[in-house]
């Protein structure tokens, strides 16, 4: 009988892994347990709302871009971010960049800031980093708020780190990540210096056509948001978008740098009505991407979705552009920022925090399954009529929503009743606005009845249900405790919120 060597071979593959799996979480275990009787993160304290009945008479906004491609692209290596890890970047499409909206209602408490970026992702390090740069600009204009967001680009430049050639090269460059923080901060200095007074208006219209879910349920947001500034001196007027998609129409074939759709998208409306955009995106967990026409035609051409990926973004465009029917929004902004932890129980990204191929600073908690935990934030945002929530992730919807899988059709045999409220019941409002990926990125948040790992190599490899199905998405999340814990947060902002107003 001939040796089947190739078998032997994946056998002790496969129980060499099952022994790593174990055995790391065995590890951290001990690790966590030690941390939290030696030095156990202090607990924090509700945060407050920053609230004012009475509003401004007018807006002042100002809009700010500046590009983040590195000037030395050619000279050194880069990897794109997204998808699988070592794909240095071999060219670009175009310039991905940061962008900065100032805006001010006048009632004399300051103005905040919102930033998007044509990235996959930044830490709540790099976010405090980038603040904490940006102090003396708060000290000096009044700023009471900075809040940064990433449009999850997965053709931008890596900058968490998880996309090098591993385990031993971060994707994250360092250099380049100074040159980031310094176009981030001028983008937003420039925001300031662009400031004038007039009006916002919401508008929003249904996208029937353009997006796909590749997870069950099937439960998007197909709306997409639409603030619009009209200076009182008429001149040029600043979108915000807002619009639930993963940026990854170039697709994993792609190592070309590029601010993927969201870029053809803003570019199609400057070139229509003058406007500058900043777009944000909404809950795109479980799997929220963008339908690509002959998508299969295109892969058997050698797969460029160059010239798809431009189209998708100009449709997108005149989607927003056909908003007709608006609302001028009260000049009055009202917030509240809550910090908390997030268990830490994926071993997997556990591990790439220690071998510092993440830059994430660790914090330790008795009530965490290994006693590991992150520092991360909510926040809520009331911009006259407009409510929005800023969360720290890739939200699956139905998380935001409703719309949970039943006990038969779940991957646990659970039924929604294990399943946190959803978002817009918490806030009694369902046209919350969900701002992914906001402040932080902790990967994605699943429903707890559908969360299913690996049973011999949790994080390590997909599971498979009982319906067939492949589970990937928990090989990138913190765990299944995730999103009980923004539920639980978001409920106690929203009790601070209703307080403070004395309802």
């Amino acid at each position: 009988m001939a040796i089947d060597f190739k078998k032997i071979k994946e056998q002790v593959s496969e129980k060499a892994e099952v022994i790593l799996a174990q055995g790391l979480r065995k590890a951290y275990g001990a690790y966590g347990s030690f941390k939290v009787k030696t030095k156990p993160s202090p607990i924090i304290k509700a945060s407050s709302f920053d609230y004012l009945p009475t509003a401004g008479e007018k807006f002042t906004v100002g809009f700010g871009k500046a590009t983040v491609f590195p000037k030395d692209f050619m000279k050194k290596r880069y990897f794109v971010a997204g998808y699988g890890d070592n794909n240095p970047a071999t060219g670009y499409l175009d310039e991905p960049h940061a962008h900065a909206v100032w805006i001010d209602d006048n009632t004399g408490r300051g103005a905040v800031v919102l930033v998007t970026i044509d990235t996959i992702g930044l830490l709540k390090s790099d976010v405090d980093g980038i603040r904490a740069d940006l102090t003396d600009f708060c000290k000096t204009t009044g700023c009471r708020n900075i809040s940064i967001m990433s449009t999850h680009n997965h053709a931008s430049i890596d900058t968490m780190g998880t996309w090098g050639k591993l385990p031993f090269t971060s994707g994250r460059d360092k250099e380049y990540m100074k040159f980031f923080y310094a176009q981030v901060k001028q983008a937003v200095i420039d925001a300031y210096k662009d400031r004038r007074d007039g009006k916002l208006y919401l508008g929003s219209v249904e996208v029937p056509d353009m997006q796909e879910d590749i997870r069950t349920p099937i439960v998007y947001s197909k709306i997409l948001t639409r603030v619009r500034f009209a200076p009182d001196d008429g001149s040029r007027e600043v979108f915000l978008i807002n619009f639930a998609s993963h940026s990854e129409s170039l697709q994993g074939c792609n190592s070309r740098v590029s601010a993927d759709f969201p870029g053809y998208l803003r570019e199609a409306i400057l070139e229509k009505c003058g406007a500058e955009t900043a777009y944000f995106v909404g809950a795109l967990g479980g799997m929220i991407s963008m339908d690509i026409p002959n998508e299969q035609e295109i892969r058997d051409a050698g797969g460029d979705f160059a010239e798809s990926t431009r189209n998708i973004g100009r449709k997108l465009a005149d989607y927003a552009l056909s908003i007709t029917e608006e609302k001028e929004v009260t000049p009055n902004i009202n917030f509240m920022c809550q910090e908390f932890y997030f268990e830490a129980d994926n071993t997997v990204l556990l591990t790439a925090k220690f071998a510092k191929l993440l830059q994430a600073e660790g914090h330790f908690r008795e009530d965490a399954s290994l006693g590991l935990t992150l520092k991360s934030e909510l926040t809520y945002f009331e911009i006259g009529e407009l409510h929005i929530l800023m969360i720290p992730c890739e939200l699956f919807p139905e998380l935001a929503y409703g719309g949970y899988l039943t006990a038969e059709e779940s991957a646990t045999g659970f039924g929604a009743e294990v399943n946190p409220i959803p978002l817009v019941e918490i806030a009694g409002d369902p046209d919350l606005i969900i701002f992914g990926l906001s402040n932080d990125e902790v990967g994605y948040v699943l429903p707890p009845n559908d969360f299913l790992l690996h049973p011999e190599k949790p994080y390590f490899d997909r599971a498979n249900d009982r319906h067939g199905r492949r589970h990937y998405e928990e090989t990138n999340s913190l765990g299944p405790r995730t999103a009980q814990t923004i539920a639980d947060v978001f409920t106690g902002i929203m009790a601070v919120v209703k307080k403070t107003k004395g309802e």
